[in-house]
């Protein structure tokens, strides 16, 4: 647990930021170090402790990998007891952030920090660089000139901004200028605030950061196509010509629902604006340009496909394989089944050994050697694999199925379970309407009452449907 909460910042855009300082007095600015947070805890002057930022509330413990950092001072020079909130970042030299944002410096830290025993040369690229102190000096004069004492350098990158003109030139001077490690932006601050007891884990008033806007490219868009999810989602996947952003090879963003693609109506041929979202996940902000010629799309159904939808395969429903895969794979995960993946299932579901979602209990050796990819030992693998998971419990069971969450809240096996009525559902704790009826139509769906007597007559316990 974190002795102090470590707080996220509410990002606000140039006007937000002019009308936040003109309310304010005791202004400071600093780079936004672009690492991995981490709280350092000090007793009598010795490191006795390094949590990373976590929940905020709660994180891990980094102690062995934080000691073994040069750039940490411990002992300190004085022997004090406190608590200090920072970022650990990935040493660079002469980093423009202007020219080399494709760099992943924050990867990099987090990759070094993951490992139970990271080597001294990679442990020596990490810095620190302290951004809170909640329990030391009450200004920011004091913070800095002690810190420098102590052995930190943050008063170098530290600077009073009194007008919004000065915060803006400091944030174009980091932006361009060199700098030892990654930033995304600035932090603006007050000088004096809250003691840290008062600290909750909610974005602070007296901190805002300012981040550098998101580069943008330019693609044309090869094609589109619609993903059918376990719970019958459909995901627009936009396939573009690859494109270079920050450093990666872009080929394909998803716009996350099809409202979305109805509202943009994107098409092969389209000029699309794509940009990083968090510096990490690839989005479409927007279509620049749209063709003249619009392709012609087979855009599916939402009103076909659901929770309860592709069981098995269905001619009529073209993005019916999609659904059951993703079932497969969700199924396959949740029960552990060891050496079986997308990949695994896909073959199952061409060569048509699998065309439901529990026809691999009755796969024997001979079909499964001949799926393509499949190999004597692969299919002795799992075969074991298949007979394993028969005497996992029942609750598991009902999740690799695709119950829906509330299930855990009753009691009794699948005959007491598809018994209870909406209302029976509704009775338990933290079920509302929605789920009750999403409840009691999965024990109840004629597809599913068969697969509960397949697993009934595999030996799985809890299903009881047969007399």
């Amino acid at each position: 647990m974190h002795p102090f909460a470590q707080r996220g910042l509410e990002k606000r855009d140039s006007t937000d930021i002019k009308r936040w300082m003109g309310r304010r007095q005791d202004l400071w600015i600093q780079p936004k170090v672009d690492g991995v947070a981490v709280t350092l805890e000090y007793a009598d002057g010795q490191l006795v402790a390094a949590i990373s930022r976590g929940d905020g509330q709660n994180g891990h413990d980094w102690s062995a990998q934080v000691r073994q950092i040069a750039a940490i001072p411990d002992p300190l020079p004085q022997p004090i007891t406190t608590v200090l909130q920072g970022e650990l970042y990935w040493q660079v030299s002469d980093y423009r952030q202007a020219q080399d944002n494709y760099l992943r410096a924050r990867s990099s830290v987090a990759g070094a920090m993951a490992q139970a025993t990271p080597d001294t040369a990679t442990l020596s690229r990490v810095g620190l660089f302290v951004w809170g102190w909640p329990d030391g000096p009450p200004t920011m004069q004091e913070k800095l000139a002690s810190l420098t004492e102590l052995g930190f350098n943050t008063a170098e990158y530290t600077h009073s901004v009194h007008a919004y003109t000065e915060a803006e030139d400091w944030r174009e001077r980091w932006f361009r200028e060199p700098l030892p490690f990654a930033t995304d932006g600035v932090v603006l601050k007050q000088g004096e605030r809250l003691e840290g007891q008062g600290w909750s884990d909610e974005p602070p008033s007296w901190a805002v950061a300012w981040k550098y806007p998101t580069q943008q490219v330019l693609a044309e868009v090869r094609g589109v196509a619609f993903r059918i999810g376990r719970t019958g989602r459909i995901t627009p996947l936009v396939h573009l010509h690859p494109v270079m952003l920050e450093g990666r090879n872009i080929s394909r963003v998803s716009l996350g629902s099809l409202a979305r693609w109805k509202a943009l109506d994107v098409r092969a041929g389209d000029q699309v604006a794509v940009t990083l979202g968090g510096l990490t996940v690839p989005q479409l902000a927007s279509v620049v340009w749209s063709a003249p010629e619009r392709q012609a799309l087979q855009v599916p159904d939402e009103t076909a496909y659901h929770r309860l939808s592709c069981l098995h395969l269905q001619s009529t429903l073209p993005g019916c394989q999609d659904q059951l895969l993703a079932r497969l794979d969700w199924l396959g995960e949740t029960l552990a089944l060891r050496g079986i993946g997308e990949g695994t299932w896909q073959a199952l579901l061409n060569s048509g050994a699998v065309t439901g979602l529990l026809d691999w209990l009755w796969l024997t050796e001979n079909t499964l050697k001949q799926v393509p990819g499949i190999g004597d030992i692969t299919a002795t693998q799992l075969l074991a694999q298949f007979d394993r998971v028969k005497t996992l419990p029942f609750a598991i069971w009902l999740e690799a199925l695709g119950a829906p969450t509330g299930y855990e809240q009753a009691k009794g096996s699948w005959t007491n379970l598809a018994a209870l009525t909406t209302d029976d559902w509704q009775a338990l704790p933290g079920i509302g309407p929605i789920r009750s009826e999403a409840l009691h139509a999965f024990f109840n769906h004629p597809e599913l009452q068969r697969m509960a007597e397949v697993l009934q007559r595999a030996g799985v316990e809890g299903f009881d449907v047969l007399d």
